[in-house]
C-alpha cells in the first residue's frame, strides 16, 4: 500500500510523462508552421493547431468552432458586431477561443487574424444583398482577398466553404458568384479546399425553421423542388476532420443521404408538429417575384429575395433518384444522418401547448400521413 505522499509524486510522474512532448506529437504542416500537441485528449489538451473561422458567427460557424475548441485547437474568431460572438467563448478552454475584430474590407485586420494560423476556413455568405453588401463582394472578391493574403502570411491551408449548386450557368445569382467565388479563390491559393455542402439543417437553420413558419413560401413549383439536405452537425465534423488530414483533396461534395421534395418535408414537418397541413395555394412565379422586388425596395428589414425564389425552382446537384451520388463523405470518414431522425428536435417548438408533451411511440406503428415513412417508423424511437 502506498503511502499517500508517495502516490502524490507518482501522480505527479504520470502526468509528467503523459503531457511530454515527444517525437510521435509533432506534425509538420509546412516547413514554416510545425505543429506540436501536448496534455491528454479533449477540450483542456492542445493539440497544436492554431484555426481561423471566417463566419464563425453563422449558422454553421458555431458548430465548427465547437467542434475545432473541444479538441485543443486554439481558434481565431472574428468578428464585426460584439454581441455575435459572446456565445463562441465558452466553446474552448480558457485562453483557446480568440475574438478579434474584424471587417472583409480591411486587409490589415485580416492578416492579423490568420497571422499565427495553420488552417483557415472561409464560411462568410450572403443568402440576400444588402445596401452594403452584394453577392460579388461576399462570395467572390471578400473570398479572394482572405485566400491572398492567408497566402502571403505562410498559411499552408485554406479551406473555402461554397454551395452544392454552384455553377457558372445557373439562373441564381447566389449559385453564379459561389461557383465564381471557388475559381477566385483557387486563382491565389491553389491549393485551397473547396467544400460544397447541401442546404443544411439544425437548430438556426433557414429550412426547417422557415418551412413550419412560412409553408406558403416553399409550395413554390408546386413544391416538387427537389433537394439533398445535410445535417448542420455532419458538416461541422467534415470540416474539423479536415485539420487533422495530411493530404486534403482539391474538391469535396457533401450532399445529404437522400433526396426529398419540399413537399415531403412540409408534410414531415406537419406530421410531427401535429399541425394540419397548410392549405395555402401555389402562387405562380411571376407574380412572386414581383411582390418580392417591390417589398424589397420598400422595407429595410430582409424579406424574401427575388434571388431566394429563383433557387426554389432549382434542383440540388445529384437530386436525381436514379443516379447514385453520395459525396465525398467517406475522405472525412462521416456516414452523414436522414433528416427524419432529428428533425423532430428542431420543430417540436412548433407545436400547440396541449400537443407539446405529446409522444410520437414508433414500436406501435402509429398512423402517419408520410406516404415514405418506412424509415421514420422502422426505428425503435420515442421522441
Amino acid at each position: 500500500m502506498l503511502s499517500a505522499k508517495a502516490s502524490l509524486v507518482h501522480a505527479q510522474r504520470a502526468a509528467i510523462r503523459q503531457s511530454k512532448r515527444a517525437y510521435h506529437d509533432l506534425v509538420v504542416p509546412s516547413e514554416k508552421k510545425p505543429v506540436v500537441s501536448a496534455g491528454p485528449p479533449g477540450r483542456s489538451a492542445v493539440s497544436g493547431h492554431v484555426a481561423t473561422v471566417f463566419g464563425c458567427t453563422g449558422f454553421l460557424g458555431r458548430y465548427l468552432v465547437h467542434k475545432l475548441a473541444k479538441t485543443g485547437t486554439q481558434v481565431i474568431v472574428p468578428y464585426r458586431d460584439e454581441d455575435e460572438k459572446r456565445h463562441l467563448k465558452v466553446m474552448g478552454d480558457l485562453g483557446q477561443v480568440v475574438p478579434l475584430e474584424w471587417d472583409i474590407r480591411n486587409d490589415n485586420q485580416t492578416a492579423e487574424c490568420v497571422r499565427h494560423s495553420d488552417i483557415v476556413y472561409n464560411l462568410v455568405g450572403r443568402d440576400y444583398e444588402t445596401k452594403n453588401f452584394g453577392f460579388e463582394e461576399i462570395h467572390v472578391t471578400g473570398p479572394q482577398r482572405m485566400a491572398h493574403i492567408a497566402r502571403e502570411s505562410g498559411v499552408p491551408r485554406f479551406i473555402h466553404v461554397s454551395h452544392l449548386n454552384a455553377s457558372p450557368n445557373s439562373s441564381s445569382i447566389f449559385y453564379r458568384t459561389k461557383f465564381e467565388g471557388e475559381n477566385a479563390v483557387r486563382d491565389v491559393f491553389p491549393d485551397a479546399t473547396i467544400v460544397r455542402p447541401g442546404p443544411m439543417y439544425g437548430y438556426e437553420d433557414k429550412l426547417l425553421q422557415n418551412m413550419a413558419v412560412w409553408p406558403i413560401w416553399w409550395k413554390l413549383n408546386n413544391a416538387a423542388t427537389k433537394i439533398r439536405p445535410v445535417h448542420v452537425m455532419d458538416v461541422a465534423q467534415a470540416l474539423a476532420n479536415l485539420e487533422r488530414m495530411d493530404a486534403l483533396p482539391q474538391i469535396m461534395s457533401l450532399p445529404g443521404p437522400s433526396t426529398h421534395t419540399y413537399a415531403y418535408l412540409l408534410e414531415l414537418i406537419s406530421t410531427l408538429t401535429y399541425n394540419a397541413p397548410s392549405g395555402a395555394p401555389t402562387l405562380p412565379k411571376s407574380l412572386v417575384l414581383a411582390a418580392a422586388g417591390l417589398l424589397q425596395r420598400a422595407l429595410f428589414w430582409p424579406t424574401l429575395s427575388p434571388d431566394e425564389i429563383e433557387r426554389r425552382y432549382i434542383d440540388d446537384v445529384g437530386a436525381d433518384r436514379d443516379k447514385k451520388f453520395s459525396g465525398d463523405w467517406d475522405v472525412v470518414g462521416i456516414h452523414p444522418d436522414e433528416i427524419e431522425r432529428h428533425a423532430i428536435a428542431y420543430v417540436r417548438r412548433y407545436r400547440s401547448a396541449v400537443n407539446y408533451a405529446r409522444p410520437i411511440v414508433l414500436p406501435a406503428r402509429p398512423v402517419c400521413r408520410l406516404k415514405s415513412c418506412s424509415f421514420l417508423l422502422s426505428r425503435d424511437y420515442i421522441w
